[in-house]
C-alpha cells in the first residue's frame, strides 16, 4: 500500500473521530492496526476491511452521506496534493490531468478520465472490476471523489467553483444536500461525471495562492491534531475544520453544521455544552490566522483583512485591537 492510500485511510479515520466515532473503535472494526497506520507502517489493506471502515462510519456516524460529508471535509488534505500537483502544472487544466493520473495511489476502485472543449471539461470516474463487488464502499468513495474534485479545483483557484453539472448512473437519495455539497443539483447519467466551464482550463495556477496554502498547512501541522484520536473534544474538531478551510475564507455557521451532519442549533447547543460559542472559536481563528499572517511578513495588511473576510481595513483593524489591545501594524515585522 502507498503513503497516498494510508494517508487517505488516515484523514477517513480522523474525520470519524470529528463526528464522534472514537478511531480505535473504529479500527477494530475493520481489523486495522490503528498504529501501524499512524507509523505508516500497515500491511497491504484490502477491499473488505475498507469497506468494513465505510460501513461502520456510516453507520456509527448515523450519515448514509458519510463519503459525501467526508470529501466535503478533506480540503487539508486536498490542498497537500495540489501543492505537489503544481510543482509539475502551470494550468488548471494540467493539474487535473495529472491528478486524474494518480486516482491509483489513493484507490482501486476507480479510475479518472479528463476531457476538454472550449465550452466545458469533464471528469469521469470510471468504476474497475474491483468496484463491482462492493456497491456500498463504490457509492461511498465516488461521492467522496467527486465533491474532492471540485475542492481540488477551490484549491487551485482560491474561490469557489460552481460546476455546470454533476451526473451519477443512479438517482442519488437527500438530493437537497448533494445540491449543497456540490453546488450544482446531480442527475442521473451513464456515469459518474461531474462538467466545468471551460474558461477556468487554461487559467494559470496563481503561485501567490500557493504559498498562503503552504503557509496554512505549516501552521494546521503545529497547532491541529492531525492524527485520530479518541480524546478529540468537539470544539478543537470545529475550530481544526474552520482553520483548515480557511484559505477560502470564514465559513458560516451553517456551512460547519452541515459538515458535521448537524442542525445549527444543535452545533451550538453542543459547543456550549463546553463552554464556547461559534463566533468566539470563529473569532479565535481569525485571531490566530492574522498573527500568523503578520508574523510571516508575506503579506499587507489590506490583503490579510480581505483573506480574513473583512471588506474594509478599518473593520479588520477595530476587530484586531479588540482581540490584542493594540493596531495590526504594531505587529508588522
Amino acid at each position: 500500500m502507498g503513503d497516498q492510500t494510508q494517508q487517505f485511510v488516515l484523514s477517513l479515520m480522523a474525520y470519524a473521530v470529528q463526528r464522534g466515532i472514537p478511531a480505535q473503535q473504529l479500527a477494530e472494526y475493520a481489523q486495522l492496526d490503528l498504529e501501524a497506520l499512524q507509523k505508516k507502517e500497515h500491511p497491504e489493506i484490502s477491499s473488505k476491511q475498507l469497506h468494513e471502515l465505510w460501513m461502520h462510519a456510516s453507520h456509527l456516524s448515523h450519515d448514509p452521506q458519510f463519503g459525501l460529508h467526508f470529501g466535503e471535509a478533506l480540503q487539508l488534505s486536498a490542498l497537500g496534493v495540489v501543492g505537489e500537483i503544481m510543482k509539475a502544472s502551470s494550468t488548471v487544466g494540467q493539474a487535473v490531468t495529472l491528478a486524474a493520473s494518480l486516482t491509483p495511489l489513493v484507490t482501486e476502485l476507480f479510475t479518472m478520465e479528463v476531457s476538454s472543449s472550449e465550452q466545458c471539461f469533464e471528469v469521469r470516474l470510471i468504476p474497475t472490476a474491483e468496484a463491482r463487488a462492493y456497491d456500498f464502499l463504490t457509492r461511498q468513495m465516488a461521492d467522496c471523489l467527486i465533491i474532492f474534485t471540485v475542492h481540488e479545483l477551490d484549491g487551485l483557484l482560491l474561490t469557489k467553483i460552481q460546476p455546470k453539472s454533476v451526473t451519477f448512473p443512479y438517482e442519488v437519495s437527500a438530493i437537497e444536500e448533494y445540491e449543497r455539497v456540490l453546488r450544482c443539483r446531480p442527475g442521473i447519467g451513464k456515469g459518474y461525471e461531474v462538467a466545468f466551464s471551460g474558461e477556468y482550463w487554461h487559467v494559470p495556477i496563481i503561485t501567490a495562492d500557493h504559498a498562503l496554502q503552504t503557509l496554512l498547512l505549516q501552521k494546521v501541522s503545529t497547532t491541529a491534531e492531525n492524527q485520530p484520536s479518541p480524546h478529540r473534544s468537539f470544539k478543537t474538531s470545529v475550530y481544526t475544520y474552520l482553520f483548515t478551510n480557511a484559505y477560502l475564507g470564514t465559513l458560516s455557521l451553517e456551512d460547519v453544521a452541515a459538515n458535521f451532519n448537524m442542525t445549527p442549533r444543535s452545533l451550538q447547543r453542543r459547543l456550549q455544552e463546553e463552554g464556547i460559542t461559534f463566533k468566539e472559536l470563529s473569532d479565535s481563528v481569525r485571531k490566530s490566522l492574522a498573527l500568523f499572517y503578520l508574523q510571516s511578513g508575506k503579506y499587507p495588511l489590506k490583503e490579510i483583512s480581505y483573506m480574513l473576510g473583512y471588506n474594509e481595513l478599518s473593520a479588520f483593524s477595530r476587530a484586531f485591537k479588540r482581540w490584542t489591545g493594540k493596531a495590526p501594524i504594531h505587529f508588522v515585522p
